[in-house]
């Protein structure tokens, strides 16, 4: 199993159901908070639910799919013996002997049984099928917003990239070999200042001045079509900075750019993917 990156709560039907992000697609969701929906003693709700035939089978499945580590031998013991009025079984045992992977127990500060998600929504509906609905909808929405932080991050550093570009068009034709790193840093300081006026329409020191409380700077708190127009403008101004046109002129250039871009941006048909 991979490193926990992220844990999350999500709010299923006003259940609060606890998932684990591994990365990718390894998102294991709480049994133990899905359990209570029916009852307070969750560790007993789900080791009748693994006594079931069909669970054994449905949880064999989904290992062989997806575990090559996965013991059969093992595993048909269990089927065997599934569905019998003397057969029990625990999540830790049903792990340790099958050396399973779609359930993980855990202890301590994330504590409880959790499964991949696959078999989270089949243990959904053994629960209730109603509830198993709630759950696939507050899932789908965790990823939805999870995407729109992905696309915003993104945005964010083709930005960066970007402005690399930018300042590398600036040292070249900008900056003569005998200025100081000090002067260095106020003609780049200005070249930035062209592109904040002409986006945001203030520098980003009278953006710190307005907002004191604020960490980082103007561009941290961009939305993603500004970001996806200081893009461009970043790449419009290093070409014309190569072509050795004013600042001024640039700044005049570039805000009308801008103007018409973020107009486009916001009244795009699919503006809700963009923001």
């Amino acid at each position: 199993m991979d490193k926990l990156k992220q844990k999350v709560t999500l709010n299923a039907n006003g259940k609060e159901i606890a998932v684990l992000h591994f990365g990718g697609e390894n998102d294991y969701i709480s049994l133990t908070d899905i359990a209570k929906f029916k009852s307070d003693d969750s560790n007993d709700v789900i080791k009748n639910w693994m006594r079931s035939k069909d669970t054994i089978l449905f949880l064999g499945l989904w290992e062989q799919l997806n575990n090559p580590d996965f013991k059969p031998v093992e595993f048909d013991g269990f089927k065997n013996e599934a569905g019998a009025n003397a057969f029990t079984l625990s999540p830790q045992k049903w792990i340790t002997s099958t050396n399973a992977v779609g359930i993980i127990s855990k202890s301590g500060r994330y504590g409880g049984t959790f499964a991949h998600k696959d078999i989270a929504f089949e243990f959904g509906s053994a629960i209730s099928v109603p509830f198993k609905l709630y759950l696939i909808r507050e899932f789908q929405r965790l990823k939805e917003e999870e995407l729109k932080i992905l696309g915003w991050s993104v945005k964010r550093e083709l930005a960066k990239i970007n402005y690399r570009i930018h300042t590398d068009a600036i040292k070249q034709n900008l900056i003569p070999k005998e200025l100081t790193p000090v002067q260095t840093a106020i003609v780049y300081a200005n070249e930035a200042d062209v592109l904040n006026m002409a986006l945001f329409g203030k520098t980003a020191n009278e953006w710190r001045i307005q907002n004191p409380d604020l960490r980082g700077n103007i561009r941290d708190y961009a939305s993603i079509n500004e970001l996806i127009c200081l893009s461009n403008l970043e790449n419009l101004n290093a070409v014309w900075i190569n072509e050795s046109i004013t600042q001024k002129e640039r700044l005049i250039k570039l805000n009308q750019i801008a103007i018409n871009q973020i107009s486009i941006l916001e009244n795009n048909e699919n503006k809700t993917l963009l923001k």
